[in-house]
């Protein structure tokens, strides 16, 4: 059984969520219906998820070579200012240290 919280929410039971395949993010429609109120699930959500576990590795691999390539070569930018702030961040560490 759902119970309605002071904010209005509710949450699905996961027997219910698994049976009607419903996911975090997919849209449902509250309707009247008499005495009783009838809940859809909007199917645009439902189309756009992958269904097999090999279409869904295929996104992860086309993901992570997506970000491989965003991070190039893994140089950094230098940052604004740090070659007049007279200090680097490795001095920082090494500051106040006992030798």
């Amino acid at each position: 059984m759902a119970k309605v919280t002071s904010k209005l929410q509710l949450t699905l039971p996961k027997a219910i969520a698994d049976q009607y395949k419903i996911r975090p993010g997919d849209n449902l429609d509250w309707l009247p219906a008499g005495l009783a109120i009838r809940v859809v699930k909007r199917g645009a959500a439902e189309a756009a998820e992958p269904a097999t576990v090999k279409e869904r590795l295929q996104l992860f691999d086309q993901a992570t070579a997506r970000q491989r390539k965003r991070q190039g070569s893994g140089k950094r930018r230098p940052v604004a200012g740090s070659q007049t702030r007279g200090w680097t961040r490795e001095e920082l560490y090494e500051r106040g240290l006992s030798r």
